[in-house]
């Protein structure tokens, strides 16, 4: 009898152990955020899987990310040396996960200004697919579907 007492908190003990996926994500998410607006170039690279593509929607193409990285990297190099200003912020319509996988669709707001210059915003629809790995999230696949508008932002909670 004494057992069966304690095995329901037995259970919640194991899986308050366990980190919520979402959690997790929430934090991938604002670490991509943070390596963008600090310019740390490498960090960014490292929230990508290895073999990770980039499916650019806008143009029509599709390529391994260390392509897109090389074209990014001046970005980061300027933000870091304070020549621009960057941020992104991250938000999502459909969230689909369990421990070691996840696909998520939403909008990501990306603004920047270069010194002496107006400020930039674009709003591009997000699809992510990510894998945990070593007990780290990595995005496999980052598909930029379209421009889209901030009333579509907004519309996100």
């Amino acid at each position: 009898m004494f057992k069966i007492l304690f095995l329901p908190f037995i259970v919640l003990f194991i899986f308050d152990g366990i980190q919520n996926p979402k959690q997790e994500l929430d934090a991938f998410w604002e670490e991509a955020s943070r390596t963008v607006e600090e310019g740390d170039f490498e960090g960014y690279a490292n929230t990508f899987h290895p073999d990770a593509i980039l499916v650019n929607g806008i143009s029509g193409n599709s390529y391994p990310i260390s392509n897109a990285l090389q074209g990014w990297k001046q970005g980061f190099d300027d933000t870091k040396a304070g020549e621009m200003k960057a941020s992104v912020e991250f938000r999502f319509s459909k969230r689909f996960h369990s421990e070691t996988t996840a696909h998520e669709t939403g909008i990501f707001k990306y603004t920047s200004q270069n010194k002496g210059e107006e400020e930039s915003t674009v709003y591009i629809d997000l699809v992510a697919l990510l894998t945990k790995a070593s007990g780290e999230w990595k995005l496999l696949m980052e598909h930029q579907v379209s421009i889209t508008t901030e009333d579509e932002w907004n519309a996100i909670k």
